[in-house]
């Protein structure tokens, strides 16, 4: 396998493939950390000798509240620091790639493009994205692409077979003039260049995309569309009893690398369509299940030893990214341990302010510069680059499947669209295949949580394997953004719920990852499997000292109490520190406004109710699936995003309480500048006034959608309804408590 990879790359004074340089930050970070976690303990002392000294039960009850909130807060703090603790920096030298290896010698290309719903997520976008891989500057009978349609769809193999005969001139258009963005929808919206080349391009690809849209809106490929023989026994395989739950597996090979060329005469890449079997009395363990199918499938057919994992929206945005990748794959100088190049998660159509936190520049860039200079980087379910040997066992210790033709070194040594192929295709992507084998368990993405990529990774580093995060200067790729409230927050919720899997695990990061990968490694994951976590204190800032304030209750040390200047330093050496990090990771104090806000957002709402669904399940009292975050676009909703507009618009329980903790919020802030006006010596009350009307400021799009618009995004009344409702008896039962 490593042969396969490292092919005949020299060792004697080999020029370097890319070089990791420290963060000049950590040793402010390691400093900090270690001051703020004695004002931590001090706060908690605090707590604690108040709880001791309570006298009546109303004080007793929110400091404990506080004590436990803050305890949380202690605990997510803790695990962040494993992300301060050795940032790095690295520097890849594609110049030097092809003096170190033969551009004949390059290892094979897989890669995965996962789709599951052609409604929500269009197939011209996900023709985009396979297109702009197909044309990567890399030798094209290397690269073989495989559309993982879970759907399955005929629209989307219709899409598909279209894109086929477009790329045999897309490719050529792209090498010949040196194009970088090789997305033709992205292409074509820039200034483009008038030649009679370009002009036949975009025709072709406006012809394509009326065509892929026509069949959409129709729901059918009817006969006007198929234009031979091979395409209708391809169609027909969509039958009265085929139905998207319960299907035999579909594979089609579209282009073949050995036959098929350019207008050019050049090798067109391998693409192939899959469509896995499906039953409905076998579990089909969502995203997971699709992609070690295509494991599989593309084991059985070209079993590249490097394979690309992307989202159906993720587009290629430098096509020199595959040489970045054997920077690290085919350096000498790296121990084969390494299983995978992480790329961060960038995006496209972000409006200036970021209202939804698209970026998630935390989660995506600064915290893996910190996981990196550890083991690397967790999995981030697209943009990965695997070494196919990282999903069959160890480093050390290589687990065999069930059949040598599935092996990570085998070599396949005939034709893909030989009989005996594709029969062996079809069989490893039958739904009943994987039953009594070690797939999902100990081999390929691993099955037990709805966040199969963070799960993977981490138990990739749990069993000894290394990864590197790249992030150059131009972007290797970029996705779409979800540009309507709820679908980020649908979104955010099953991770959550797939986060808490792995958390309450028997593989849970806090325990067995601090075992198998030491302490800053499992305190980094814990922190992503612990996240939902934030809405215990979150929620309890969001409701406590507000209602407490309304009742005229002081919980907070005075203004002239030495106590206070300690809620102080914590508030705003914690708010301090994550700006600098955001700002010196190239943000925006708009967007970092935006990425504070959001966090709360997510606390009292898909942080929330995402917990709630998660311990549900775990009683066994309900359980939750696999919800597609839509693609799609609507005219009026993209409008409103680029103007910073919130989108509300339907209703939903996470609307709820997000419009109550706005309405008490703004309520008890109301009442407390009241009480100022009329005189009264409110430095007790000081802290909660503060903490009522910075959530007031972030509320602002909350009040705007209530009050002050008419368009479709408003607040739905009965949203609105409901939070009054709740936000009354909530103030009567804490006035009840506290008389």
């Amino acid at each position: 396998m490593e042969g396969r990879l490292k092919g005949q790359a020299t060792t004697n004074a080999a020029p370097p493939l890319h070089t990791v340089k420290p963060l000049r930050r950590t040793i402010f970070n390691r400093v900090f950390a270690a001051i703020y976690a004695l004002a931590i303990l001090t706060l908690l002392y605090y707590h604690a000798k108040t709880l001791i000294y309570s006298t009546t039960l109303v004080s007793f009850s929110t400091t404990l509240a506080l004590l436990f909130s803050d305890l949380v807060l202690a605990f997510m703090w803790l695990k962040t620091q494993a992300f301060r603790m050795c940032p790095v920096y690295r520097k890849q030298f594609l110049e030097n790639v092809e003096k170190v290896l033969k551009r004949s010698d390059f290892p094979a290309l897989d890669v995965f493009v996962c789709t599951a719903d052609p409604y929500k997520e269009p197939p011209i976008g996900v023709v985009n994205t396979a297109l702009s891989v197909m044309a990567y500057d890399y030798p094209t009978e290397k690269i073989s692409v495989y559309i993982s349609d879970d759907g399955g769809s005929a629209l989307t193999l219709f899409a598909f077979m279209e894109a086929a005969k477009f790329a045999t001139l897309w490719l050529p258009f792209c090498k010949k003039n040196n194009i970088l963005e090789r997305s033709p929808e992205e292409l074509l919206k820039s200034n483009l260049p008038y030649t009679s080349e370009s002009e036949k391009i975009k025709m072709m690809y406006e012809s394509m995309k009326v065509k892929v849209g026509q069949v959409l809106e129709r729901g059918t490929v009817g006969d006007q569309y198929i234009t031979s023989d091979h395409e209708r026994e391809a169609f027909n395989k969509w039958s009265n009893k085929f139905t998207r739950q319960d299907h035999p597996a579909v594979i089609q090979v579209l282009l073949d690398a050995s036959k098929d060329k350019d207008i050019d005469g050049y090798s067109m890449p391998n693409l192939i369509y899959i469509s896995r079997g499906k039953s409905k009395a076998s579990p089909h363990h969502f995203k997971a299940g699709a992609l070690n199918a295509l494991l599989r499938v593309s084991g059985s057919m070209t079993n590249a030893p490097v394979i690309l994992s992307l989202d159906c929206d993720f587009r290629s945005n430098d096509p020199q990214t595959p040489l970045r990748v054997l920077c690290y794959l085919c350096d000498q100088a790296i121990p084969p341990d390494y299983a995978y190049v992480q790329f961060p998660q960038l995006f496209q159509g972000i409006n200036k302010s970021d209202i939804y936190n698209a970026e998630y520049k935390r989660l995506f860039q600064i915290n893996m510069l910190g996981f990196d200079g550890l083991s690397g980087p967790n999995h981030v379910g697209t943009g990965g680059f695997f070494r196919r040997r990282s999903f069959f066992g160890s480093p050390s210790s290589l687990i065999l499947p069930e059949i040598p033709e599935l092996a990570p070194d085998y070599v396949v040594d005939k034709p893909i669209q030989s009989q005996s192929i594709l029969s062996l295709a079809h069989r490893v992507a039958n739904c009943n295949y994987e039953n009594q084998t070690d797939w999902g368990s100990k081999i390929g993405f691993r099955y037990g949580s709805l966040v199969e990529d963070y799960y993977t990774g981490f138990r990739m580093h749990c069993e000894g394997w290394k990864s590197a995060f790249c992030n150059p200067d131009r972007p290797a790729f970029f996705g779409d953004v979800p540009n309507s409230l709820i679908d980020a927050l649908d979104q955010q919720k099953r991770w959550s719920v797939g986060l808490l899997e792995v958390g309450f695990s028997k593989y849970s990061p806090a325990t067995y990852g601090v075992r198998r990968m030491g302490p800053l490694m499992g305190l980094g994951y814990a922190w992503l499997a612990f996240w939902p976590l934030w809405s215990i204190p979150i929620t309890t800032y969001a409701f406590l000292p507000q209602l407490a304030l309304l009742n005229k209750v002081s919980i907070f040390p005075k203004v002239s109490e030495p106590w206070f200047f300690l809620y102080a330093f914590l508030f705003l050496g914690a708010y301090g520190q994550d700006w600098l990090e955001f700002i010196l990771a190239g943000g925006t104090i708009q967007r970092w406004w935006s990425d504070q806000r959001f966090w709360i957002i997510r606390g009292i709402t898909c942080y929330f109710f995402g917990s709630i669904e998660f311990f549900l399940k775990f009683l066994g009292i309900s359980a939750f699936g696999f919800t597609v975050t839509s693609k799609a676009v609507d005219a009026e909703q993209s409008k409103r995003y680029e103007q910073g507009i919130f989108e509300f618009g339907v209703h939903s329980p996470m609307f709820v309480s997000l419009t109550l903790a706005a309405i008490i919020n703004l309520i008890s802030f109301s009442q407390g500048l009241v009480e100022v006006f009329r005189g009264n010596d409110l430095e007790g009350l000081f802290a909660q006034m503060f903490i009522s009307g910075f959530a007031v400021v972030n509320s602002w799009p909350i009040y705007e959608a209530i009050a002050l618009r008419n368009d479709k995004g408003k607040m739905p009344i009965k949203t609105t309804i409901m939070a009054t409702l709740l936000a009354g008896a909530f103030y009567a039962a804490s006035s009840f408590i506290c008389w």
